[in-house]
């Protein structure tokens, strides 16, 4: 399974944003948004010039990928299973985005990040509707019931307490004695909390 090992902060920094990639050290003042606000190599630290459409286009795409931690070829693909259903394809691709169970996962806020989400999803610490499901990129569905596998519980118990004040999106459930969430409903624009112009991305692949 190909997977994206580069340095996360220097991500954050290409895009001039943050995007949480490495859980709590981005609400710290350890972020490097904070200690090296401009963007990484020699050149970084010289003004931006304004990017044209086509780099405009680029970077959302580029921002959204990182985020969610998924390669270049993962994330066509997804392009072209949204451009084939019926509805706005940006608002689908975010769905299907989202619908991931290590984005899942992470949104329980079960996890400090989608990383970190990934890595337990790949080691079996989750089942689907009582199954282990051990690939990251499963998609979600309506009424499904996420839970911690038995025996793993103990790795999740200095943030149980925590997760009855986690705000998590509508569209999902969590009963955090059981550290059990479920699927109320699919995910809506609305309701995804992403800094990104889905539209753009939908645009760029256009051009191609």
């Amino acid at each position: 399974m190909a997977r994206d090992l580069g340095p996360k902060c220097k991500k954050c920094r290409r895009e001039g944003e943050k995007l949480f990639l490495k859980g709590e050290r981005c609400f710290s003042v350890k972020c490097a948004m904070i200690k090296k606000a401009y963007a990484p190599g020699q050149h970084g630290q010289a003004r931006r010039i304004s990017l044209s459409e086509y780099g405009a286009q680029l970077r959302e795409k580029q921002k959204v990928k990182r985020t969610y931690g998924i390669l270049e070829r993962q994330f066509r693909k997804y392009y072209e299973i949204a451009s084939r259903m019926q509805g706005n394809t940006g608002n689908l691709l975010s769905s299907l985005l989202e619908r991931r169970l290590d984005n899942v996962v992470y949104r329980f806020g079960l996890t400090h990040s989608r990383n970190q989400a990934r890595q337990l999803v790949n080691h079996g610490y989750f089942l689907v509707n009582g199954k282990k499901v051990d690939v990251p990129s499963y998609l979600v569905k309506e009424g499904e019931i996420i839970s911690v596998k038995k025996g793993k519980e103990n790795y999740f118990q200095n943030i149980k307490s925590s997760l009855k004040d986690r705000q998590i999106p509508s569209w999902l459930a969590l009963d955090y004695k059981k550290l059990q969430g479920k699927i109320v409903a699919l995910p809506t624009i609305d309701e995804i909390d992403i800094n990104a112009d889905i539209h753009l991305v939908i645009e760029f692949y256009s051009r191609t």
